[in-house]
């Protein structure tokens, strides 16, 4: 679904990302990992438009993306959650959620924006209990969900998550994971940017580790939960028990 060949992407004059090539088949959860400063979260910008590579190209099912604007690879189905949500706290959730359908709406194409929203109502039912009161007045996690209701809105094939675990509670970040896994099983695609390594991994197919802007390590989750340098790097001691949760 998305294929990733010899990316090099700059800040100004520092090199960021360095020649990586890496990627994911449709129906799989894909983790990228690593420490802060890898190169994980400009990896994500750069497939979503927001930033521009200096060469190398990305492939996103069958076509070049690479110079596409942002909002034309939203329509093509590639949605990303940003780390940080940036959600619009003024707006109510149903507000935020109706966002997430703006490119159907503003072409009027043919969508059922009520079945939408209660497709993600019944996923997440907090947010439909909520759905009147203002985004920023709720919790992180509740914000998580609704960030990801609000990409579930555009209908994506790939879903890509930058740091969805930053600032909440275990049961929460668990929570969101499990309805991941669910995603996954009706056929979506996930790219899952994590640096908590023990639960990305927990949930995924494969995954790929960054150090300075460079792909050092790929492997399936079983591979990877074993080797011993992403043990020491990323795991910690209890990486066996949270892994087989």
């Amino acid at each position: 679904m998305l294929k990733i060949k010899n990316l090099d992407v700059y800040y100004g004059n520092l090199k960021v990302i360095r020649t990586i090539s890496c990627h994911i088949r449709k129906g799989e959860i894909v983790s990228l990992i690593g420490a802060n400063g890898a190169g994980k979260s400009t990896t994500l910008k750069t497939i979503s438009g927001l930033l521009k590579p200096k060469s190398g190209e990305i492939i996103f099912e069958n076509i070049n993306i690479t110079d596409t604007p942002p909002e034309k690879i939203v329509s093509e189905g590639c949605i990303l959650v940003p780390e940080g949500r940036q959600l619009f706290g003024s707006m109510t959730v149903k507000d935020n959620l109706t966002l997430g359908a703006y490119n159907f709406l503003r072409q009027k194409k043919t969508y059922n924006l009520q079945k939408e929203l209660d497709t993600i109502f019944a996923r997440f039912p907090i947010l439909e209990e909520r759905k009147n009161q203002f985004a920023g007045t709720m919790s992180g996690g509740e914000q998580q969900m609704l960030a990801i209701g609000r990409a579930l809105m555009a209908k994506p094939k790939l879903l890509m998550l930058d740091e969805p675990s930053t600032g909440l509670a275990p049961k929460i970040v668990k929570d969101i994971l499990s309805s991941l896994v669910e995603l996954k099983h009706q056929g979506l695609t996930i790219l899952l940017v994590e640096q908590n390594a023990n639960a990305a991994l927990a949930i995924s197919d494969r995954g790929y580790v960054m150090e300075t802007g460079k792909i050092v390590l790929e492997g399936t989750k079983d591979e990877l939960l074993n080797n011993g340098e992403v043990q020491r790097a990323y795991l910690g001691k209890d990486y066996k028990s949270i892994g087989e949760r």
